[in-house]
C-alpha cells in the first residue's frame, strides 16, 4: 500500500512532493506580494500545512526562501516572450534590441523580490550558490555573450570585439534603470525609460563592437 498523502497535496498537485509543494506556494506568495515582511506563517498558511511542517524539509525560512526565489525567477523568465534569436538571423542591432528589452522586462519582474530580501542577507548568499535560475543555467549576461560571439564568428562583428565587455554593458544598463529606482521606493512597474536611452546604449555598443566592414 503506497504511503498516505499529505492532505496539502490532495487537491490536483499530482506527483509533486510536500517540499516542491512548500517551495510553490512560498513562491506564489513572492509572485503576489514580495519577499518583505514573507514569514513562516505567511508561506504555511498558503500551502495549508502546519508551521511546523516548513522545519521537517529545510534547514530554516533562509533555505525555502532561497529556493523558492530561485523557482519565482525561473517562473518569471517562462512567462516572458522567448527571444526569437539566431546568430545570423535578422540584424545585430534589431537582436540587441530584443535581448536588451527581455533583461529590462526580467529585471522589472525579480528585482522587486530581491530587493525585500536587504535585510536578509543569508537568503541571498542561499540563492547566489544556487544553479543560475535564467537562460538555461547560463545567466543573462553569459548568454547574450555567447550570441555576441556567435555573431563575431559569422564575420558580422568586428574580429576584435569584445562580447563580454558589450553583454556587460547592456545588462548593467538594466540595474542602472531599475536599482536607483528600487531603492527610492519606486514601483518596477511604472518605470520610465528616458527618452533615447535605448538608441543611445545600442549604438555605442555597436560602436565599439562594430559590424565588420567588407574591404
Amino acid at each position: 500500500m503506497s504511503p498516505r498523502k499529505a492532505a496539502a497535496l490532495r487537491d490536483g498537485e499530482g506527483d509533486r512532493s510536500l517540499r516542491e509543494h512548500l517551495i510553490a506556494a512560498a513562491g506564489r506568495l513572492m509572485a503576489q506580494r514580495g519577499t518583505a515582511g514573507l514569514t513562516v506563517r505567511d508561506i504555511a498558511r498558503e500551502a495549508r500545512v502546519a508551521d511546523g511542517v516548513l522545519y521537517n524539509h529545510f534547514a530554516g525560512k533562509e533555505e525555502l526562501l532561497a529556493l523558492a526565489l530561485h523557482t519565482h525567477v525561473q517562473t518569471v523568465e517562462r512567462e516572458l516572450d522567448e527571444p526569437p534569436i539566431r546568430a545570423g538571423s535578422g540584424t545585430v542591432e534589431d537582436n540587441l534590441r530584443v535581448y536588451l528589452a527581455r533583461g529590462l522586462a526580467l529585471h522589472a519582474a525579480i528585482l522587486p523580490s530581491f530587493a525585500g530580501l536587504l535585510a536578509q542577507p543569508e537568503v541571498l548568499v542561499r540563492f547566489a550558490n544556487l544553479p543560475n535560475p535564467v537562460a538555461g543555467g547560463r545567466g543573462l549576461r553569459a548568454d547574450l555573450a555567447l550570441y555576441l560571439r556567435a555573431e563575431r564568428d559569422l564575420g558580422r562583428l568586428a574580429p576584435d570585439a569584445n562580447p563580454e565587455a558589450a553583454a556587460t554593458m547592456i545588462i548593467g544598463a538594466c540595474h542602472e534603470l531599475l536599482l536607483p529606482h528600487l531603492f527610492r521606493g519606486g514601483a518596477a512597474t511604472g518605470l520610465e525609460i528616458p527618452p533615447g536611452f535605448v538608441e543611445d546604449l545600442l549604438t555605442t555598443v555597436l560602436n565599439g563592437i562594430g559590424p565588420a566592414h567588407t574591404p
